[in-house]
């Protein structure tokens, strides 16, 4: 079984945070970004993602600036 590192787990959780602030949903998100909820879902709960799909995600649901 491969580890997340902590990087995985701290990118995870901004994405995470950031869709709780705004109030959408992984249903929601994968329709802005045209994927698939259970895609979304795995995503997130590997922690695996390049950063264009974590750039991608924040853009679709209006974050434009972070804070960390």
């Amino acid at each position: 079984m491969i580890e997340k590192t902590d990087w995985e787990v701290f990118a995870a959780n901004m994405l995470k945070a950031e869709l709780k602030r705004k109030g959408v949903t992984y249903a929601q998100l994968a329709d802005l970004i045209g994927d698939k909820e259970v895609n979304i879902r795995n995503k997130l709960a590997r922690g695996k993602f390049p950063a264009a799909f974590l750039l991608q995600c924040f853009s679709a649901i209006g974050t434009h600036e972070l804070r960390f």
